[in-house]
């Protein structure tokens, strides 16, 4: 037998999986028929990252919700289950998965609140590549991208999407991982594609600040003022 005939054969088999997500409903005067939906940094989870979502000040109108990533595991010696969105391994696969899990999320959502009127997408770090597919990719539009401290991913260069939506791009000004100079080329990625993007460089490091919150409430306020 040749060695070549002794190489493991690689092969991909669909599975069903359950994940989790959260809501913050609006008080009780308020539709709740706009939706901002977020997506947390890696090492986080959807109830943290739900946390971050609700300071930003917004009207009775909207309601919040955070996704979590599938892939679960312990930090910390085993003391603190954490969550991320992918790996580089099955790279194509993981991010087909992943739009199939915000989609059935949205649905969901839809299912025991009714359909909204405007979604806005918000990621922190690794979760703002989500955000971008969500919106480009999933199978509902958005009126806004917020992307807080992560870069656009790299596919959207090259696959068809839809028209581009707004999008607010930010980070820290001594962000060592997502830095302003990289803020600036994802600007020119944007506008090069015909997005209405603006950027903020806040005071601070790779973290969701309350200037960045305060920015994302002015955008929802705006949104939420067209749509009437």
């Amino acid at each position: 037998m040749t060695d070549s005939a002794r190489i493991p054969l690689l092969r991909h088999a669909p599975a069903q999986v359950h994940g989790r997500y959260f809501i913050q409903p609006p008080p009780p005067s308020g539709a709740g028929s706009l939706w901002l939906v977020g997506f947390h940094g890696q090492g986080q989870t959807a109830d943290e990252f739900l946390e971050f979502l609700d300071r930003v000040p917004r009207s009775a109108a909207w309601r919040i919700a955070s996704v979590q990533g599938l892939n679960r595991h312990y930090a910390s010696r085993g003391q603190r289950i954490t969550a991320n969105w992918m790996t580089s391994q099955d790279r194509e696969l993981a991010i087909a998965d992943n739009v199939a899990w915000v989609n059935s999320v949205l649905d969901a959502i839809e299912d025991e609140f009714g359909a909204p009127r405007a979604i806005v997408f918000a990621g922190f770090s690794q979760g703002v590549a989500m955000a971008y597919r969500a919106g480009l990719l999933g199978r509902r539009p958005c009126a806004a991208i917020i992307a807080g401290c992560g870069d656009v991913p790299p596919e959207l260069g090259t696959v068809a999407t839809r028209e581009w939506p707004r999008v607010l791009a930010a980070t820290g000004s001594s962000d060592a991982w997502y830095t302003p100079a990289r803020l600036d080329a994802d600007l020119a990625f944007l506008r090069a594609r015909g997005a209405d993007a603006s950027t903020l460089v806040f005071e601070g490091g790779h973290e969701w600040s309350d200037a960045l919150s305060h920015a994302v409430g002015n955008l929802l306020k705006d949104i939420e003022d067209r749509c009437h």
